[in-house]
């Protein structure tokens, strides 16, 4: 008789096997990988194929995967870049974030939505995806551009903006708004990322020769993802999302020397345990909820907010670079990805937003 462990270790298989597959047929048809990764999900679970059941492990390696995204993605974001570019992406960033979680609020609110709901979807809106524009820009050959910084620039803040507005709907789980208790999580969760972002570089070069002296091989990769994971469980105690730490680990370690070590040796990491992340969330939307016209209506008419938002907000921010780059800047902050969809995820696993809503916002 097959054992317990055996079942679990071929339905990993089975996911890591799939989101691989389908990554490389989208590749060839260029295809962001994200959405290959959730297709795969959607196909080998509940709802289609029925090879994967949705349970706790599923749900604990959907978040490893998302600690890992967060924190190279962290890797990739210098505290330097937000100083460089200046007052223009701080602008970009949080016109950027403002006006799309408004669009998606409103539109919500309009739609006979609960109040919570509207901010779950508004806050899903409202982040860019660094990789995706870092990545698009790096084969134009135009990250050294004015526009590229400012748009890098405003992503980072962008973001962490995002980041803060996951800790705050994060506390919506009892289905109501309380303002103080949403004041004091933002001040902690501000207070937080300030602390780590300046105490946690001193920390850092104190300990990394005391670690490398005493520590096996990779001293410094032990360390960092030891910190990574240690963040992540003071965000949950302190009533964040794991991802907050593990993003702020990623910054505290991508000015060191050691950061673009950190980085080659996380590809791996990366490559293995990222997709179980995506594919845990294709395997939640349940594509029952598209037979309802309304639900395909708001995916559509939530999507072209999502798009205008960033566009408009965005591109105002950066009117005084000229109207083209403007225009560039508002193009480039455009697309969505890993912070969208994590949000989308924490409101359905507090079930405060319906399998409609994920559903809309994973199209978004």
């Amino acid at each position: 008789m097959e054992s317990q462990a055996a079942k679990i270790i071929l339905q990993i298989f089975v996911m890591f096997a799939a989101a691989k597959i389908l990554a490389i047929v989208a590749e060839r048809a260029r295809v962001p990988g994200v959405i290959a990764e959730i297709l795969a999900g959607i196909l080998i679970g509940p709802e289609v194929l029925k090879l994967v059941a949705l349970q706790d492990w599923t749900t604990a390696l959907a978040a490893i995967g998302a600690i890992i995204l967060l924190f190279d993605v962290g890797l990739d974001q210098k505290l330097t870049t937000l100083l460089r570019v200046g007052w223009t992406a701080l602008l970009v960033a949080l016109l950027g974030v403002v006006l799309p979680f408004f669009l998606g609020y409103g539109l919500l609110r309009l739609a006979d939505h609960s109040q919570t709901e509207a901010i779950f979807v508004g806050a899903a809106m409202v982040a860019t995806s660094v990789g995706i524009t870092a990545r698009v820009l790096q084969d134009l050959g135009a990250l050294q551009s004015v526009v590229a910084t400012v748009i890098l620039g405003a992503a980072v803040i962008d973001d962490i903006l995002g980041m803060v507005v996951l800790a705050i709907v994060s506390s919506l789980s009892e289905g109501r708004v309380d303002w103080v208790e949403i004041g004091s999580v933002a001040g902690l969760a501000v207070g937080f990322t300030i602390f780590i972002v300046l105490v946690g570089r001193r920390v850092i070069r104190r300990l990394a020769p005391r670690v490398a002296r005493f520590a096996p091989t990779n001293p410094y990769f032990v360390l960092a993802l030891t910190i990574c994971l240690g963040l992540s469980v003071a965000a949950e105690k302190i009533g964040m999302a794991a991802i907050i730490g593990a993003f702020l680990a990623g910054m505290v370690f991508s000015e060191e020397e050691i950061g673009p070590m950190l980085k080659e040796k996380m590809h791996s990491v990366h490559e293995f345990l990222v997709p179980f992340f995506f594919v845990a969330m294709g395997m939640q939307m349940k594509l029952s909820v598209f037979v309802q016209r309304e639900i395909l209506v708001l995916a559509v008419v939530v999507t072209v907010l999502a798009i205008l938002g960033k566009l408009v907000g965005c591109g105002l921010g950066a009117y005084g670079l000229g109207w083209r780059s403007a225009l560039q800047v508002g193009v480039g902050m455009v697309p969505r990805g890993e912070v969208g969809i994590i949000v989308a995820s924490v409101g359905l696993g507090l079930h405060t937003i319906s399998d409609g809503l994920y559903a809309v916002v994973i199209v978004m």
